[in-house]
């Protein structure tokens, strides 16, 4: 396999990861921390998270085309 696209891969699914992750824990430590309630965070975060996904697919072209 050619390094420069094993590179992008990496990098493509490391960038949707993170996107997949972090605005949802940040929702979840947002709502913890101010409400206090664990269970509205965690609710709250786990939709996003799912919402998130389901525009994995128009996510994941779009890092393709940036990175190409």
């Amino acid at each position: 396999m050619d390094a420069k696209i094993l590179n992008r891969t990496i990098l493509v699914s490391t960038l949707l990861a993170m996107i997949f992750v972090l605005p949802a824990l940040g929702v979840f430590f947002a709502i913890y921390y101010t409400t206090g309630n664990l269970l509205i965070g965690a609710v709250v975060g786990f939709g996003m998270h799912f919402v998130i996904f389901a525009f994995s697919g128009r996510i994941s072209k779009w890092l393709v085309k940036v990175t190409s």
